[in-house]
């Protein structure tokens, strides 16, 4: 039994199975920085705990937001959530996710130092893409813009400008690195929403799963996979092996995938997104090795 306001219950809000989703792409920058010779530790690991710090806030503030909009009730499909569960008080919930957004834009305002002050536009909508997600009078992700808030913020931004702190310039394999990641990461989203798809619809959250329907769903999670190998492809390399390496992340995503479809619907489902999430770190190991090797 969670007790209120223990280690546990904060752990649990954090939702730890989904931050690969945010540390991944950093460390993919990281390795196509030390491909260029370029590799600065420090920005680096500024970048990564700025990183995992804004999907947790992310994490609780969904948490705090969908239980206030009535999303997350007793016949929410997936895992239990904890201010729904009375594990932690809402205002108490609400607090924890202004305090740690002002701290991570702090440890984010560092990297000015590096990258100079067109960073501070890009922390700023960082920040705010964090609370609009679920919150506000317009919900991103109650809108259909999750997928390309996924995309953008967990795909092209965290590669593209922790590569830009280390190299102070954006290049082309940034942006299919970038690209790439935002493909897989995006699939975290969509099995979660594939799961949900009946509690969205009854409570007017309208996820593109909801929107489109459930076979596209299925398809866009298939298709995801496999244009973020296809995106590795055109990566340049002296190695002309290695650009395959991604490819064995299709292995997993396809398994994953056809065990989704298999399952359907049910709570048997939210076993998919921790797999999911796998296949996402997977991914980004296969491709850092890709470039650490070239």
């Amino acid at each position: 039994m969670t007790r209120k306001n223990s280690l546990r219950a904060w752990i649990s809000a954090a939702r730890p199975r989904t931050l690969p989703a945010a540390a991944t792409p950093v460390l993919t920058a990281c390795a196509l920085a030390y491909r260029d010779g370029v590799l600065r530790p420090a920005p680096a690991i500024i970048c990564l705990i700025f990183a995992v710090s804004a999907q947790i806030v992310s994490n609780f503030a969904n948490d705090y937001f969908d239980y206030a909009k009535g999303v997350d009730n007793k016949d929410r499909s997936g895992p239990r959530r904890a201010v729904a569960e009375g594990w932690i008080a809402p205002k108490t919930m609400l607090r924890a996710t202004a305090g740690l957004l002002a701290a991570d834009m702090a440890l984010g305002l560092s990297l000015v130092w590096y990258g100079g002050w067109a960073l501070i536009p890009v922390g700023i909508a960082i920040a705010l893409v964090a609370v609009a997600y679920s919150g506000g009078a317009y919900p991103l992700s109650h809108h259909g813009w999750g997928d390309l808030c996924v995309f953008v913020f967990f795909g092209i931004v965290p590669v593209g400008f922790a590569y830009y702190v280390q190299a102070l310039r954006w290049t082309m394999p940034a942006t299919l690195c970038g690209a790439a990641m935002g493909l897989v990461n995006i699939n975290i989203l969509v099995a979660n929403n594939y799961r949900d798809r009946f509690t969205d619809a009854a409570t007017g959250k309208r996820t593109t799963v909801v929107l489109f329907g459930e076979k596209f769903g299925r398809r866009f999670y298939l298709f995801n996979g496999i244009i973020a190998v296809l995106c590795c492809l055109y990566l340049p390399t002296e190695k002309t092996w290695t650009a395959f390496l991604p490819m064995i992340y299709l292995f997993f995503h396809v398994a994953t995938w056809r065990e989704m479809v298999k399952t359907g619907s049910g709570k048997q489902l939210t076993g998919i997104l921790g797999k999911t999430a796998r296949n996402v770190l997977i991914f980004g190991l296969l491709l850092a090795i890709e470039l650490v090797m070239n």
